[in-house]
């Protein structure tokens, strides 16, 4: 039969009654067509049998067969408006390989004749009962990707030993001793897998994101520190301003009250003078008539009444010396460096507070430690045993030193941690490099891996090359160490005293650090008390 011309409109195939395609399409007498059940109740309804078209009645209500030529045409217009409704396919879609002309949206591929079908072209694998067994999947594009490209079969195993898709024949060949499995096994292992892989994925995003917060709290903590620490320094600078102000007027004052006393010396003077001088030409105004008069008698008598002058005074030894400012303004210097010394006083406490919220808790490593030092059991406490030991070899341990290192390391950010050295007449602590040599006699330098602080009875000093030579501390117990991994920083703190004692700057830090300690010789027991890794007390 030739197929339905769709050039041609629904209305050629509607039925005039409910002007829907034909549904078992009849015609009466008078040739014209209806839905067999739109005319049967169209005549149930009226008194006499008439067309609806030509309004021809029938005297007997006629009995309208079947029109088997309008009822195909009408399945064949149906068939063709309900392909033509189906979508075309768009770029990010599976094609219809069936399709001639305009590719359709496939809806389906089947596994066995590895065709993807649009809805029109799938319909004989869901009638003829041999393409019904056929597996039928989602669209896939790119079907012959699917097949072994060696036999020309299906790849439906997988191969885990080669870790590939392979298909039955492949094992009866290269993969005969391999183990296989079907594929959607595999998938099963390989989504779960795939799940897990995404919540590590997932956690470590989550990681991240807390190590993101974690950073911008520090810097927002940072940012309240450095608020902190510039309003102190501003109130220190204010103070001080205040004081050198002070300090110039106050200077001003003394410079100007010595100019007032030698003007006022002066001045003294120049009426005294001009005393003198009155007095002496009231003298002349007496004496100078006298040295005219030639009357002998009236000359004798008037000198005899002439008052006898007063003293003179001698002047060549009289002068006005020129104010002395000499240490005027070293004492007022003076007074402004005790101001800052006050000041500088008060900022190592607050520097204190800030470091030791940087608290490590660190423990004494016996395999590092020196056969001539005892470790108390909490790994704590040091002492020099004053007998060497008898040990196993092991090459963290340290022979020739009397020290010990931690078990714990830096290796970035921040650290602190307080040593006791109380009752100790020698001691050396700080931190030191992991590759530092434990054997021999190296000397304990930063350029061998040694940041540390020596003290020995009457010396203090931070050792390097040259050692750096510091001031006493009297009665100093308990030192602070605080390292700044990141700034290459190395500071060191009388924690009693809460002042700074010394600052490694510019360090280059490129190993872990461990803090090391030595509590140097036994010295006939004048130095056998421990050296003390105690817990931060920040009310100290």
């Amino acid at each position: 039969m030739a197929s339905a011309n769709t050039s041609w409109s629904e209305e050629n195939f509607s039925c005039p009654i409910c002007l829907d395609v034909f549904s078992s399409p009849v015609s009466t007498p008078c040739g014209h067509n209806f839905c067999g059940s739109c005319i049967n109740k169209f005549w149930d309804e009226q008194v006499q049998c008439k067309c609806p078209i030509c309004n021809k009645i029938f005297d007997t209500r006629p009995d309208p067969q079947v029109n088997i030529f309008v009822s195909e045409m009408a399945d064949l217009f149906r068939t063709a408006v309900r392909v033509k409704e189906q979508p075309c396919f768009e770029p990010a879609e599976v094609p219809c390989d069936v399709c001639t002309g305009t590719q359709l949206k496939a809806v389906k591929s089947c596994l066995v004749c590895l065709i993807s079908y649009c809805q029109a072209h799938l319909e004989p694998h869901q009638r003829v009962a041999g393409l019904k067994k056929h597996r039928l999947v989602k669209p896939m594009d790119r079907l012959e990707d699917r097949m072994c490209k060696k036999h020309d079969r299906l790849l439906e195993l997988f191969c885990q030993t080669e870790q590939e898709c392979v298909c039955q024949f492949c094992t009866e060949g290269d993969h005969r001793s391999h183990p296989v499995v079907p594929l959607k096994e595999e998938y099963e292992v390989k989504t779960a897998l795939l799940g897990k892989i995404e919540a590590e994925v997932q956690q470590m995003i989550q990681e991240r994101k807390l190590k993101i917060k974690e950073i911008k709290d520090t810097v927002e903590f940072n940012n309240k520190i450095a608020d902190g620490v510039i309003a102190d320094g501003g109130q220190v600078f204010t103070a001080l301003m205040r004081r050198v102000e002070k300090c110039r007027d106050d200077f001003n004052q003394t410079v100007k009250e010595r100019l007032k006393t030698t003007e006022k010396q002066a001045e003294d003077l120049i009426k005294e003078l001009e005393q003198e001088i009155e007095d002496l030409t009231n003298r002349s105004s007496e004496v100078k008539p006298l040295s005219h008069t030639e009357d002998h008698l009236h000359f004798l008598r008037a000198f005899r009444s002439l008052k006898d002058p007063p003293p003179p005074r001698d002047w060549t030894t009289v002068e006005v010396r020129p104010p002395s400012y000499a240490g005027t303004l070293r004492r007022s210097l003076d007074q402004l460096e005790e101001t800052l010394n006050m000041e500088m006083k008060k900022l190592p406490d607050d520097e204190l507070k800030r470091v030791q919220q940087y608290e490590v808790d660190v423990t004494l490593d016996p395999d590092t430690a020196s056969p001539w030092v005892i470790l108390s059991e909490d790994g704590k406490q040091v002492h020099h045993g004053g007998v060497w030991k008898v040990l196993p070899y092991n090459p963290k341990r340290f022979i020739l030193y009397t020290c010990v290192l931690t078990r714990q390391s830096f290796s970035s950010g921040r650290s602190y941690f307080e040593v006791q050295v109380k009752d100790k007449t020698a001691w050396r602590l700080g931190v030191a490099r992991e590759s530092i040599d434990r054997k021999g006699g190296t000397e304990w330098t930063p350029e061998n891996g040694y940041w540390t602080l020596y003290y020995n009875k009457d010396k203090l000093v931070f050792r390097d090359n040259p050692d750096v030579r510091l001031p006493l501390r009297a009665e100093l117990q308990k030192v602070g160490v605080f390292v700044d991994y990141d700034e290459g920083l190395l500071s060191f703190y009388d924690v009693e005293a809460r002042v700074h004692i010394y600052s490694a700057t510019g360090c280059t830090f490129t190993e872990p650090l461990y803090p090391i300690l030595s509590p140097w010789h036994h010295e006939g027991g004048t130095n056998s008390a421990p050296l003390i890794i105690s817990p931060v007390n920040q009310t100290d």
